[in-house]
C-alpha cells in the first residue's frame, strides 16, 4: 500500500503544483492591477509595486491554498480516473476509504506546508511588502523599526510608539530643533487622538520641557492640541496589520488591544482563520475524492472539475466576505472563520457516505 500512497501522493502533489502556479499568476497579476491604483502617490512607482506585489506572494499563496488543493487534486484525480486506474485500483480490492487515506497523508503533509507559510513566511514578507509601500507613499521620512514610528515633520522628528487601529497614538515623543540644529523642546505624550471636528490632534498627559544652554524647564497638562502636518492617512500605513503576526503574536496582540478599548473583530478573525487554514486543505483534498468518483461513474469528468473550481472559489470568496460579515453583524470571529470550512467538511461526508 505505500507504493499505492506515493503514486497517487506524485500525481496529487503535481496537478497541485501546477494549480497554484496558475491561481498565483492570476491573483499577482490582479494585486499589480490594484495597486497601479496608487501609482506615482509619494515616491511610490512601478519598481516599488513590483516589489510590493512579490513580497506579497506568500499571503496570496497562503489564502489560495485550500482552492489549490481542491482543484489540483480534482485534476489529478480526474486523470487516474480518466485512465481507469480508479477502476483498477477498486477492482483489485482497494476500497474508496483507503483512496481517502491516501489522499488524507498528501493533505497532512500539505496542511504542515500552509500552517509554515501562514505562522514563518508570510507574516515576514507581508510586513516587509507594506514597509515598502509605507516608506514610498508617505512624504514625511517616516520609517517604521522595533522601536515604533519615527518621522520628521519640518524642524521637528517624532517618534510614536505605537499606532493603534483607531489610529490612537500612544508614547509619542516630539523633538524640536531650531535653525541651528539645537535641540530646543521635547514634548512627550501618553496618548494622541485625533480630533476630526478641527482636524487637529490632540495630546494627552503631555509633558514640554524647554531646553536652553544652560538649564531647562518643564510644564505638564493634562491635554493640549499639537500643531502638525502630519494627517491619520499618513499614520494609517503605520498600523500593525493582522496579516503581519504570526499566531502566537496575534494572541498576544488582540489582548493588547483589549487592554487600551480597541475593536479586535478583525485580528481575532485572523487569528482563527491561521487555525483553521490547514484544515480547511485537508478537507478540500478529502472532498475531491467522492467528487470525482461520483462523476467518473456518469462518465461527466469535465463537470467535476468545472464543479471544482467554483467551490473552490465559492469558498476562497466566502472566506473573504466574512471578514465584513464578523464586522457588520457581529458574528463570533471563531464561527466565522470556521463556518466556511465546516460547510465542505460536511458536504465531504455526505458525498463519500453516498459514493460508498
Amino acid at each position: 500500500m505505500r507504493i499505492l500512497d506515493l503514486y497517487i501522493g506524485k500525481i496529487l502533489v503535481r496537478h497541485i503544483m501546477v494549480t497554484i502556479v496558475v491561481l498565483l499568476g492570476l491573483f499577482t497579476f490582479v494585486s499589480f492591477i490594484d495597486e497601479l491604483g496608487d501609482l506615482d502617490r509619494g515616491s511610490y512607482g512601478i519598481m516599488q509595486i513590483v516589489q510590493y506585489v512579490i513580497l506579497s506572494i506568500p499571503k496570496t499563496l497562503y489564502e489560495v491554498f485550500p482552492m489549490a488543493a481542491l482543484i489540483g487534486s480534482i485534476l489529478g484525480l480526474s486523470v487516474l480516473a480518466r485512465d481507469s486506474e480508479l477502476i483498477v485500483m477498486r477492482a483489485a480490492g482497494v476500497s474508496v476509504q483507503r483512496i481517502v487515506l491516501s489522499v488524507v497523508k498528501v493533505g497532512l503533509i500539505l496542511a504542515a506546508i500552509a500552517m509554515f507559510m501562514g505562522e514563518v513566511v508570510s507574516p515576514y514578507t507581508e510586513t516587509r511588502a507594506l514597509e515598502v509601500k509605507a516608506e514610498s507613499i508617505q512624504n514625511k521620512g517616516g520609517r517604521k523599526g522595533e522601536r515604533g514610528v519615527w518621522m520628521r515633520d519640518d524642524n521637528a522628528y517624532i517618534s510614536i510608539g505605537e499606532v493603534l487601529p483607531d489610529l490612537t497614538l500612544l508614547k509619542v515623543k516630539i523633538f524640536e530643533f531650531d535653525s541651528r540644529n539645537f535641540l530646543r523642546f521635547l514634548s512627550t505624550a501618553e496618548q494622541g487622538e485625533y480630533n476630526r471636528d478641527n482636524q487637529r490632534w490632540l495630546l494627552k498627559g503631555l509633558r514640554r520641557t524647554m531646553i536652553n544652554e544652560k538649564s531647562s524647564a518643564a510644564d505638564e497638562v493634562s491635554a493640549a492640541y499639537w500643531s502638525t502636518d502630519v494627517e491619520p492617512e499618513i499614520l494609517r500605513v503605520f498600523q500593525t496589520k493582522a496579516d503581519q503576526l504570526s499566531i502566537w503574536q496575534l494572541q498576544n496582540y488582540i489582548s493588547h488591544l483589549r487592554s487600551n478599548r480597541q475593536d479586535t473583530a478583525t485580528y481575532e478573525l485572523t487569528f482563527w482563520s491561521k487555525i483553521v487554514t490547514p484544515f480547511a486543505t485537508l478537507v478540500m483534498l478529502i472532498l475531491a475524492v467522492p467528487f470525482v468518483f461520483k462523476e467518473a461513474r456518469s462518465g461527466n469528468l469535465g463537470r467535476s472539475l468545472f464543479m471544482g473550481i467554483m467551490i473552490g472559489l465559492g469558498f476562497f470568496i466566502l472566506n473573504q466576505a466574512f471578514s465584513y460579515f464578523v464586522t457588520l453583524f457581529s458574528i463570533p470571529p471563531m464561527l466565522g472563520a470556521a463556518l466556511p470550512t465546516m460547510m465542505v467538511c460536511a458536504l465531504s461526508f455526505v458525498m463519500i457516505r453516498r459514493v460508498v
